[in-house]
This record gives C-alpha cells, sequence and structure tokens, in this order.
C-alpha cells in the first residue's frame, strides 16, 4: 500500500486528511516541518501533504530541502491564501499541485490518487529498466554486453509471436540455446522441443528423420517410426544447420511448411503437423542460393523472422562473465579444480580472438579445471596456441603504446614464428625450414640467436 505524508501543525486537519486517505494509502502525520522531515528519514514516502504556513520552519523550506534528496517523492501543498503567491513560488521549488483551505474533498482525493499512480508507474518503469540493465541471461544463454542484451529482447518478442525464426550466427555462438529459450518463453513451452542436427545425419537418412517411414519401406524398415516432424506437436521443431540440407529434403521441408503436412517414406496419406519451427545456420544462405545450392522458396519460407548470433570477439565484456560460470560448472562436475582465475588469466581470455566463439572458451576452462592442481587458474595453466596469441597481442600494445622498441618488436614476432613453425613441424627443422621458406642452415642460426631448443 502507497504510503503519504501530512505535515500540518493544525490537529484537526491532520486528522481529516487521515480519515479521508485512509482507505487508499497508510496515512503519516506530522506536526511541523522538523517533524515531516524525521518521519521521511525513517520510511520511505510515496506522496507528502504539505502546509505552507506553519510555527517555526516554513512548508517552503521543508520544499527546498526535500528536493535536495534523490527520488523525492511528489508534494501536494496547502495554502489558507487565496492569492497564488506562495503556491507559485512552491511549484518553483518543485511541488506537483497545491489545493486553498477549505479544500474540496473529492478534488482532493482525486489529485492523491493520480500522483500516487504516477509515483507507482515511475517506479515500475525504473524497476523494468534495472531489471533488463543488471539481467545476465536469458535460458542458457549468458551476457551483459549490449550485442547481448539486444539478442535477450529480440528472443523475448520472437517467443510472443509463432513466425517461423532463422537464428544466424557463426560456430559456437550458442544457436540451439537461443532456439531454446524461445521455445521455454513460448506458448508452446508445455511441449516438446525437438532439435535436429542436419549436418549430422546422412542424406539417405533425411527424410525418413523428419517425416518417418511405414514398415517395409525399404529394407531395414521393419516397423513404423514416427519423424521429428510428428514428435514435435504442439510444441517446436529446431532444423539446425538447415544450409546442409539436400535438396530432396529441401524440397519435402518446404512442402511440410507451406501446407503443415507430411507423408511419411512409404506412405500413402498425408498427416497433418502442429509443430513451430526454428532454424538455425553458420552459411551464408543468400550465397547458397546464388550459388544454387538451397531453393530459394525454401528460404524465403524459413526467413520470415532473423536472429542474429554475435561472435564472442565482438563481445568482449562477456568473456569474463562467461569464464566465471564455465570455471563454476567445471568443478562442480570433476569436484575440484580452481576457485578462481587469476587476473593476468583473465585479461588473457579478454584479449584472445576466439575463433570458436562461447564453445571454445567452454572447452578450454574445462580443459585447464582438469590439468591444474592449483586454487587459482593461471596463465600457464591455457593452451599454447591461446598463450602464442596473447604474446603477440600484447607485443603490438607496446609497441603502439611507445613501452617497446622496433627492434625487440620484431626480434619478439620472429622468435614467436620460429616457436610456432618448429612446434607445428614436431621440431624437425627441414620441414619447419620449408615452412618458413629459409635454409636449414639460416633457420638453425635464428634458433640459436632466440635460444630456442627442443622440449
Amino acid at each position: 500500500m502507497a504510503r503519504v505524508l501530512v505535515v500540518d501543525d493544525e490537529t484537526g486537519v491532520r486528522e481529516s486528511l487521515r480519515m479521508l486517505l485512509k482507505q487508499e494509502c497508510e496515512v503519516v502525520t506530522a506536526d511541523g516541518a522538523d517533524a515531516g522531515l524525521r518521519a521521511m528519514a525513517e520510511l520511505p514516502m510515496d506522496l507528502v501533504i504539505l502546509d505552507l504556513v506553519m510555527p517555526g520552519r516554513s512548508g517552503l523550506s521543508f520544499l527546498e530541502e526535500l528536493q535536495e534528496q534523490s527520488d523525492a517523492p511528489p508534494v501536494i501543498v496547502l495554502t489558507a491564501t487565496k492569492t497564488v503567491t506562495t503556491a507559485v513560488e512552491a511549484m518553483k521549488l518543485g511541488a506537483a499541485d497545491y489545493v486553498t483551505k477549505p479544500y474540496e474533498i473529492d478534488a482532493l482525493r482525486i489529485k492523491v490518487r493520480q500522483l500516487l499512480q504516477h509515483r507507482a508507474l515511475q517506479h515500475e518503469v525504473v524497476r523494468l529498466t534495472d531489471e533488463l540493465d543488471q539481467r545476465t541471461r536469458v535460458g542458457e544463454l549468458v551476457g551483459k554486453s549490449d550485442a547481448m542484451r539486444d539478442v535477450f529482447r529480440t528472443i523475448e518478442r520472437l517467443a510472443r509471436s509463432p513466425a517461423t525464426v532463422l537464428i544466424r550466427g557463426e560456430s559456437g555462438t550458442g544457436k540451439e540455446l537461443a532456439a531454446r529459450a524461445i521455445h521455454d518463453l513460448s506458448p508452446r513451452a508445455g511441449g516438446p522441443f525437438i532439435p535436429v542436427n542436419c549436418a549430422a545425419i546422412p542424406d539417405t537418412l533425411m527424410e525418413s528423420e523428419l517425416f518417418g517411414h511405414e514398415r517395409g519401406a525399404f529394407t531395414d524398415a521393419r516397423e513404423r517410426r514416427i519423424g521429428k516432424f510428428e514428435s514435435a506437436g504442439g510444441g517446436t521443431l529446431f532444423l539446425d544447420e538447415i544450409g546442409e540440407l539436400a535438396p530432396g529434403p529441401q524440397a519435402k521441408l518446404l512442402r511440410a511448411l507451406q501446407e503443415r503436412v507430411i507423408e511419411r517414406v512409404g506412405g500413402t496419406g498425408t498427416i497433418e503437423v502442429d509443430a513451430r519451427i526454428l532454424a538455425a545456420t553458420n552459411r551464408d544462405l543468400e550465397q547458397e542460393v546464388r550459388a544454387g545450392r538451397f531453393r530459394e522458396d525454401l528460404y524465403y519460407r524459413i526467413h520470415v523472422v532473423p536472429l542474429e548470433m554475435p561472435p564472442l570477439r565482438d563481445r568482449r565484456e562477456d568473456v569474463r562473465l562467461l569464464a566465471e560460470l564455465f570455471l563454476k560448472r567445471a568443478r562442480e562436475r570433476a569436484a575440484q579444480g580452481p576457485l578462481r582465475i587469476a587476473r593476468e588469466t583473465q585479461l588473457a581470455l579478454e584479449r584472445y580472438g576466439w575463433p570458436g566463439n562461447v564453445r571454445e572458451l567452454e572447452n578450454v576452462i574445462e580443459r585447464a579445471v582438469t590439468l591444474t592442481d592449483g586454487e587459482i587458474l593461471e596463465l600457464a595453466d591455457l593452451p599454447e596456441a591461446l598463450m602464442r596469441e596473447t604474446r603477440t597481442d600484447d607485443l603490438r600494445e607496446r609497441l603502439r603504446g611507445g613501452r617497446l622498441s622496433l627492434e625487440d618488436a620484431v626480434a619478439s614476432f620472429e622468435q614467436e614464428a620460429l616457436r610456432e613453425a618448429l612446434e607445428q613441424a614436431g621440431w624437425n627443422q627441414t620441414r619447419a625450414a620449408d615452412a618458413l621458406g629459409v635454409t636449414r642452415r639460416l633457420l638453425k642460426i635464428k634458433m640459436d640467436r632466440h635460444g630456442l631448443t627442443k622440449p
């Protein structure tokens, strides 16, 4: 219930206002400005009804001090004078409205009700804004970057719609997690979520997988089998890597999407299906259409609403949050592992380009937890490839910042290039020299210069 503070030196006015408003709000009374300020220090108020003319400290002085507070409640001022001079001054100091004594009961009640409703609406807007700004996950998707907050908002809008959605993004960006979040927030959440990885099923089995088959439809069809479309009835069918579909299944999928009916392999009748379709791809489907590998009519049928999943390199502020989450999960699975991530390790994780995106980050953390005995995940616990790129990035930053001479930078880059070539060649100097386009003798000279020896 809203709380209203009545500040007036007259006992009769305080009591009449308390009786007038007690059905709509909690009423707290004070017999002067100082008592009113003490009451506000003890309890949050949603509205103040303030007499301007009181012994001692005036209502204007109270109002002036009140406006210095953050989130000050609205104020209705009471004045016994028929002139508007004092009331106008109060309005300039931040009062929301004023009434003259004797006041009309209904008019005052309406003003109070309107201001309390407005106050409640302001608080709700602030709450929702803070909730959105502080939220770091939707479903299993995690992030606090602007890019991920845009994804969260889009997912919530898409969940309310029955439209077909095409989720696009590089491998490892969380396309299936986005599809699951859309399903879980949708009216179909009570139905099944059926994922199909189109890249993992041979072309010869894809039609049977999607649409099912009748007994005897082919050699190994010993009994009728229900396909994914029927299994997803009342729920969601997620077609991952849809760009990998062969032409035959593409044509049948188009018919299923257009007519909402399927036909089992070896069957003669049609079956109505009720499944929402979500699809995902890491391919450029527009290019696939131009190349003739993907049907244009199917593309436009699944591309009703697009959802772009940003790569991890474009949301580096999420790396720390994700790394800590993956560390916690890996520790729970292994019942051991580092308790926290060292600062320099966090910086290295944030600088790395993550070509494998979130999936690669999760694998790096799980590997480190498995192989590390210490309580802190150190820089040396990261894979060599990540360490190498981190050292290279660090050299670039030091060179640009004037903290490293060009000569030293060139030497460091050369050392890294030699080490990488030797490691890839299994420390076979002849193969490493061929890869670098130098003679074996020159390679040996440079190895000696940089102190490079086989581990």
